[in-house]
């Protein structure tokens, strides 16, 4: 069976600036400590973690939206690559929020995955901005 993951943050940056974070793969590597390759091309090759997670950039609207197909290497051989849809909004406060949804996890994967959003990405994001 394959599940949804659902995800909200706020964080204090706007939502440009948080676009442009994840997008560039210096800055994607300092906030969550690990090597990333990522591009706005359609087509093009996405890893993180140095590989632990893979994909390809299937579409950016920029500086709005974000959509990847995804793995890691917990996901099985024949398990058929997730979708990842990342959209960056403006709150009024001058936050920026981020609505993730996370399509076709395998069951195997989904805890992982989803705890993974939040203390390899969300939380270390967080710190990252406060650090600045």
């Amino acid at each position: 069976m394959r599940s949804t993951i659902f995800k909200t943050v706020v964080l204090p940056a706007n939502a440009a600036d948080l676009f442009a974070m994840y997008m560039d793969p210096a800055v994607h590597a300092e906030f969550t400590g690990g090597p990333a390759k990522i591009s706005e091309e359609a087509g093009s090759a996405f890893e993180a973690f140095g590989g632990l997670l893979k994909g390809r950039t299937l579409q950016v609207v920029k500086p709005r939206l974000i959509v990847q197909s995804w793995r890691s290497v917990n996901f099985a051989d024949d398990d058929p690559d997730s979708t990842l849809i990342i959209m960056f909004m403006e709150e009024d406060d001058g936050a920026g929020r981020i609505d993730l949804i996370h399509l076709d996890v395998p069951e195997s994967d989904y805890q992982g995955v989803s705890g993974g959003w939040e203390s390899r990405y969300f939380a270390p994001w967080l710190e990252y901005l406060q650090a600045r």
